[in-house]
């Protein structure tokens, strides 16, 4: 009987365990019959769940199978660099449960301030981090008011904020921004869609300089994401008298701003 040596470190690279006994059994008899392999394995695997077994393989890149006319099918073991593969798909496949856990966090964050009573800050760093105060902002029940620096977000998050953007289209999570106006920010804009996303452009002066922050307002929360070419951090508060001051704010320089709208 075969001796396996390597199932723990098949599982824990993303195959089953049978699929890992029956691989390795495999690997150390070669090119084999099913029948020849359901004998061999230490385990007590039945002859039709190791044809299963290696179909899983084949699908896995693993295995090949020869299936002559006339003649037993053999199973032949393919090289392990595949299970490379099954790891990064399992990254990716965590990558995105923990992107569809972030558009509800913020809601379970809500949840326990609530509970304690008390104003919450959350602090975040990098890009995850950003991604997370993003995320947190899907959960709005209402619409987002925004200011906005442009340029820094077309040079620092790019790829985040169309994903982003794409996103709160897609949902119909509204926003309505103040940003100064450039020409570069508003040939960022042009491929917004009016209906989801309304900004009116504030004429900047000479003194203006790039602020390098994302702030948004929504529900009971403020959020502020930092963007510079030493950090990019994110902070969201949760209080409804911090947000209700900065709704006023933002309402008060809205309608008072003469600037175009887009």
């Amino acid at each position: 009987m075969i001796q396996l040596e390597y199932t723990q470190n098949l599982t824990d690279a993303g195959l089953s365990n049978d699929q890992a006994v029956v691989y390795e059994t495999l690997l150390k008899l070669g090119e084999s019959q099913a029948s020849k392999l359901a004998k061999s394995v230490p385990t007590s695997l039945s002859r039709p769940l190791v044809y299963k077994v290696l179909e899983e393989l084949i699908g896995l890149d693993l295995a090949t199978k020869a299936d002559s006319k006339g003649k037993v099918a053999t199973f032949t073991p393919k090289h392990p660099v595949a299970i490379s593969k099954i790891i990064d798909k399992e990254k990716e496949r965590i990558e995105h449960t923990k992107k569809q856990f972030l558009t509800t966090s913020g809601k379970l964050s809500s949840l326990f301030n609530l509970s304690v009573g008390k104003p919450g800050v959350q602090f975040y760093e990098g890009k995850d981090g950003v991604w997370e105060v993003l995320m947190d902002s899907m959960n709005a029940t209402e619409e987002i008011l925004t200011y906005a620096d442009l340029e820094a977000i077309a040079k620092y998050i790019p790829e985040l904020n169309a994903e982003y953007s794409a996103l709160r289209e897609e949902k119909d999570v509204k926003k309505r921004g103040l940003v100064i106006d450039s020409p570069a920010a508003r040939k960022f804009l042009a491929s917004y869609d009016g209906e989801v996303t309304h900004t009116k452009l504030i004429s900047g002066t000479e003194a203006t300089v790039p602020f390098q922050t994302v702030m948004q307002i929504y529900d009971n929360k403020v959020s502020y994401i930092t963007l510079t070419d030493e950090y990019l951090v994110g902070i969201i508060i949760t209080d409804h008298f911090i947000a209700n001051t900065h709704k006023y704010l933002f309402e008060s320089l809205w309608k008072f701003s003469s600037g175009d709208e887009v």
